[in-house]
């Protein structure tokens, strides 16, 4: 997503080209491009697949609306497999329409895991919920913090369900390091991914996460935390950034490559 202005084909050559040995991917590309395609694709590039992005939006009160989100996600966690990574990332979904109820949607987001869980262990494939920025709760995500995450994720085992820690979601959150080494303990940690923080936001807040180093965040400091939680795996960047999608995509990857050498450890 950081590229998305990349098409595939574009993006593997670039990150062959770079050095870059993994990649998170996102449904709808694969989808246009095909699944078993961006399969053999990343493959026959020498690539790894970090993450699939993204499954979830499990609030809905409508049984219809429900059973088709689910069936959603059961086909997400077959691109998953299909496409060689063990994680598929989730964002929970906001409040339904006409709702003020944030704890019925987060019983409900717990009752999906129920559900998924075990297909997902199934098919080799880890769901990991990403907490949200509280900005996002309304429409995107009644989950706004790892403690919210993890008391999800601790009803269910954790080779099934673990969390995401995203920097630009958890900065502000004072127990948020607390948090990832709870998540660590307990072996939850399934993806990290950094974006900074840059302030005014554009209108919409989604596609604010700034270019590593422009913003507030101590990128070293939340990469200590998660290590010295136990966290060997890949550090991903995701940018929704409507500057640096108006850019050359291989420019921009570049410029995020080094960005990640000059920020982190």
């Amino acid at each position: 997503m950081t590229v998305r202005q990349l098409s595939l084909p574009e993006l593997a050559d670039a990150c062959v080209h770079l050095g870059v040995p993994a990649v998170g991917l996102w449904r709808e590309p694969v989808q246009s491009y095909g699944v078993d395609a961006t399969a053999k694709l990343v493959r026959e590039a020498g690539l790894t697949v970090t993450t699939l992005c993204r499954g979830g939006f499990f609030t809905a009160i409508d049984p219809d609306e429900r059973a088709a989100a689910l069936a959603d996600n059961r086909r997400a966690v077959e691109e998953a497999a299909t496409l060689g990574t063990d994680t598929l990332v989730l964002v929970s979904g906001g409040l339904p329409a006409g709702s003020k109820d944030l704890h019925g949607a987060r019983e409900r987001i717990a009752d999906a895991l129920a559900e998924l869980g075990p297909y997902a262990e199934q098919h080799g494939v880890r769901l990991a919920i990403e907490p949200l920025h509280p900005m996002f709760a309304s429409d995107r995500c009644v989950v706004s913090t790892l403690t919210q995450a993890l008391d999800l994720a601790e009803r269910f085992p954790a080779h099934q369900v673990g969390v995401t820690v995203d920097t630009y979601h958890i900065w502000w959150d004072d127990q948020a390091p607390a948090q990832i080494a709870r998540a660590g303990a307990g072996g939850r940690i399934h993806t990290f991914q950094l974006a900074d923080w840059t302030t005014p936001l554009p209108e919409g807040v989604l596609n604010g996460r700034g270019q590593i180093g422009d913003g507030a965040i101590d990128m070293r400091e939340w990469q200590g935390y998660v290590e010295a939680a136990g966290y060997t795996g890949s550090i991903e960047v995701e940018l929704f950034n409507d500057g640096l999608w108006a850019r050359d995509g291989r420019e921009v990857l570049a410029e995020t490559a080094e960005r990640f050498l000059t920020h982190t450890a």
